[in-house]
């Protein structure tokens, strides 16, 4: 497909009124061949209606041929049966023609052109012929009327004057269609106004004008009814449908969404109320979201529910009898075997596995047989024993899978916030004594925070609430954790103390001990132990917390309100479309499979039931659309202060998620202010901009109503504010969730690195004789009865291995344009610098990552820090930015 780099017109001139299809005139053919030169493929997107060509004085209509392009029949289309006698009989696709111009005459819309296309010989090709008048004016639009029973997918409408496919006019559609016997309505598919010096709605055509409106309208819906498969109406509601309490009682949960349980919204599906409790909405396979937000099918066949739910809920239970049911394992070396030798798998299961799962089957030479063998996460691979290591543990802070929780320790003493007649004395086990001691003389505690030299990582008040009723779920353990950090002359973190909490309840007292790497082997083991429960609440927050909310929950409500109030031709539509697509389905896949009731979550980690609600304590407490921006986020965290001048200073010279973070934010802010800067000529121009001003109030009153009347909230008022808004949302979308998730199976596919569960309490606790004893006699096998059980962590290292890999079909940010953006030459220049820019930051990175003097990425046995790197090939790398939250 073409790209044309100057505005195309293709009129033919009778009187006043001008054509934007071109008839025969052979200056403006050898025009737009000139112009061809200056073609770049990926999508034709061309435009009518600047330049004149006399023809014959005599008006005389246009003969058009209409070009579609469908999606070759695929899997979904076996068995079309009435489908196939249609194509046969030439009667598939209805094309209306929509002029941009009112009726001088009437100043009424001008009669549409009509015309049916009919399969040709070429697979996935229609062309139909239409007669147009030469006084009909530029195409607006086209309409399109599926005549097949079943939906099709068209992914361009090229219209072509004679046989010269140069001077086609391209509308670029990829999109789902309808058939007319779901719905009667046809589509309508706008073209790009690639000429223009700006489009925002006051200048819309006035021939298209209320078909923009009547648009918006359809993608909005009216709010009622259960919604079906092939519409596309976005609608908001609370997450009420994570339960499923006709299954099982026990399987309620609380609806997210109010003042009780403050969060983000989510997509409206309509279905109706469970009989058992009114407030929960009955679930249903696959669960609706819009049709053009569900994958394609490349991304389809390699992540889908049907994979989550044959891996949860069949496959892997099916390895239980192969585990012998054990509820832990005997030793290091049976761990290690998961990645060396592989489990054996019956054919069967074998089979099963594969088709889902197949980077971690191989199959046994000369046999049907399959074994089951993970790959070795690179940092395992490069020392198997880092995670052992206290280095490694503080390292990670900064360099792992959720390296934005770690803050600047500001205030002492450590107190907590809760309610001490509730959760017992605020006072912190982290003395200045204890402290001091484990400095070793190098600084006083004064000194120290003079210094900006400690760092926290809190998990204590988050947590303590849910200590108590974490411990009534069966096998699970809970604590309140802090844990501080060392900054060394060096640049590194080195853990100082870590305070494990229990609350006080109606039976006992509150239980606090500080623990801290002793040199005699009791504490050694005692502080294995508390880094392991630290791990674990790390890990349960970064996964529901720092990835899920953050990302996939508080993005969805941008998706909404962008396709309810932004017509497809506004250029901040056109701008955000690709960080927002397939979030959708994502998220519906996660309803469904992954965070409901008795899902993935709730089974592998430690907060069990409580896992989305803790999610919602932590949006109600946290969450700031202001302080999504990464520079906003490292100065709240106390990890950076801005100069005078304006730049960031961070407080850790080497902090390689804010290093890297920090060149991808800048770059996009530069083609953020490119875009905007080339759209809006004046603050005036935003503020008057009602569709810009509909979207951004939706966002904050409806999509995060919970905290509609927070302060900090921008006001899109200006330029300024406008790109920092856009900023934000095509950060959290791309790099930053590129941060949290791409390097899950290389951090926690080794799950002793990163355990998903603690399942017994710090001996010392309670102090009973037996515990204690078996501590002293085996702590190595303590350890590994606290750990997750061989099904939780098969079952975790084959799910994070899918979350992730990257399609083969992955759109990385950076790498391809949108049609609209390469139909303007501003705009496709700024893009074209947008993604040198990130080619640059590769290299970059490369080369922070072989500088010895960076100890938190390059070292021996350190896994370079890479995830930020915007481009990857497909599979598991830890590397890549894509533009949308897809997996």
């Amino acid at each position: 497909m073409i790209h044309l780099k100057q505005p195309l017109v293709l009129s033919a001139q009778t009187g006043n009124f001008a054509s934007p299809l071109l008839a025969t005139a052979t200056a403006a053919t050898s025009r737009l061949r000139k112009a061809s030169g200056h073609l770049r493929s990926r999508w034709i997107c061309c435009l009518s209606t600047d330049v004149s060509t006399s023809v014959a004085a005599k008006e005389r209509p246009l003969t058009v041929t209409a070009i579609i392009t469908a999606q070759a029949p695929s899997s979904m289309y076996l068995s079309r049966g009435i489908d196939d006698l249609q194509d046969l009989f030439g009667k598939t696709l209805l094309l209306e023609l929509v002029s941009s111009e009112l009726d001088p005459r009437t100043g009424e819309e001008k009669e549409k052109v009509k015309g049916l296309a009919r399969m040709t010989r070429k697979e996935g090709t229609y062309e139909g012929k239409m007669s147009v008048p030469a006084s009909f004016g530029p195409v607006g639009a086209v309409l399109v009327e599926n005549q097949h029973h079943r939906e099709m997918f068209i992914k361009d409408i090229k219209l072509v004057i004679g046989r010269d496919e140069s001077t086609a006019v391209t509308f670029d559609v990829a999109s789902w269609v309808h058939s007319k016997f779901d719905n009667p309505e046809p589509r309508v598919f706008f073209t790009i106004r690639s000429y223009l010096p700006s489009y925002l709605p006051s200048q819309t055509p006035t021939g298209i004008e209320a078909l923009r409106k009547k648009e918006l309208e359809t993608l909005r819906g009216d709010g009622h009814g259960e919604r079906k498969f092939h519409e596309r109406v976005y609608d908001y509601d609370t997450y009420n449908d994570l339960g499923d309490p006709e299954q099982d009682i026990q399987h309620k949960r609380p609806v997210l969404g109010n003042e009780e349980h403050p969060y983000p919204r989510r997509c409206r599906t309509g279905r109706p109320m469970t009989m058992l409790d009114p407030k929960t909405e009955k679930r249903s396979s696959p669960v609706y979201v819009p049709r053009d937000e569900q994958f394609s099918d490349v991304k389809g066949k390699n992540f889908s529910a049907t994979t989550m739910k044959s891996l949860l809920h069949s496959i892997l239970p099916s390895l239980g009898s192969l585990l012998n049911n054990s509820e832990c394992f005997s030793g290091f070396p049976e761990i290690d075997a998961l990645y060396r030798d592989g489990m054996p798998l019956p054919v069967d299961v074998g089979n099963s596995f594969n088709n889902v799962f197949s980077r971690a089957v191989r199959k046994i030479k000369y046999t049907r047989e399959h074994v089951l063998r993970f790959e070795l996460p690179q940092m395992i691979e490069r020392d198997r024993f880092s995670w052992f290591g206290d280095e490694e543990f503080a390292r990670q802070t900064l360099a792992g899978l959720n390296p934005n929780c770690i803050r600047l320790l500001m205030e002492f003493p450590i107190v907590s916030k809760l309610d001490a007649a509730v959760y017992g004395p605020p006072e912190s086990a982290l003395t200045k004594e204890l402290l001091e001691k484990t400095m070793k003389g190098l600084l006083t505690l004064d000194e120290a925070l003079e210094e900006k030299r400690l760092f926290l990582l809190d998990y204590h008040d988050m947590f303590l609430p849910y200590v108590h009723k974490v411990r009534e779920l069966p096998d699970m353990t809970l604590y309140g954790s802090r844990a501080v950090f060392f900054l060394t002359d060096e640049g590194t973190l080195t853990p100082l103390a870590i305070e494990l909490t229990r609350p006080q309840s109606p039976t006992k007292p509150q239980w606090k001990r500080a623990f801290t790497h002793a040199p005699d082997a009791t504490e050694k083991w005692l502080w294995m132990l508390a880094k392991a429960h630290v791990l674990t609440h790390d890990s349960a927050y970064h996964q529901l917390v720092t990835h899920w909310m953050r990302t996939h929950a508080c993005a969805e409500p941008y998706i909404i309100a962008t396709n309810r109030q932004l017509s497809r031709m506004h250029p901040v539509y056109r701008l955000l479309h690709p960080h927002l697509r397939y979030t959708m389905e994502i998220n519906a896949m996660a309803r469904d499979r992954l965070i409901n009731a008795d899902g993935f979550f709730e089974g592998t980690y430690w907060s069990g039931r409580y896992s989305v609600e803790l999610s919602s304590v932590a949006y109600d407490a946290t969450w700031q659309f202001n302080t999504e921006a990464l520079p906003e986020d490292l100065v709240s965290r106390g990890l950076a202060v801005r100069r005078d001048d304006g730049e960031l200073e961070l407080a850790i010279k080497d902090y390689p998620y804010a290093n890297d973070g920090l060149l991808i934010w800048n770059a996009i802010k530069e083609w953020a202010s490119d875009y905007v800067d080339f759209y809006y000529k004046s603050d005036e121009d935003v503020t008057g901009d009602e569709e810009l001003q509909a979207w951004w109030e939706e966002v904050r009153t409806k999509g995060h109503a919970d905290k509609k009347d927070e302060p900090w909230w921008p006001v899109c008022d200006s330029k300024d504010n406008l790109i920092q808004v856009l900023n934000i949302i095509m950060w959290v979308t791309s790099g930053y969730h590129a941060a949290v998730n791409f390097g899950l199976y290389e951090y926690a596919g080794y799950f002793p690195n990163r355990p998903t569960v603690v399942r017994k309490k710090i001996p010392v606790e309670e102090n009973r004789e037996e515990e204690m004893n078996k501590f002293m006699a085996r702590p190595e096998e303590f350890l590994l009865e606290s750990l997750p059980s061989p099904m939780q962590a098969i079952k975790t290292m084959a799910t994070l291995d899918i979350f992730s890999s990257h399609s083969p079909d992955e759109e990385y940010m950076g790498e391809y344009a949108e049609p609209a953006w390469l139909a303007e030459p501003v705009v496709k220049a700024a893009f074209h610098k947008f993604s040198g820019r990130l080619k640059a930051v590769e290299r970059t990175i490369d080369e922070r990552n072989r500088n010895p003097e960076n100890m938190n990425r390059c070292g021996a046995g350190i896994v370079p820090y890479e995830l930020l790197k915007p481009f990857s090939e497909p599979g598991v790398t830890g590397m890549g930015i894509p533009n949308s939250v897809s997996i």
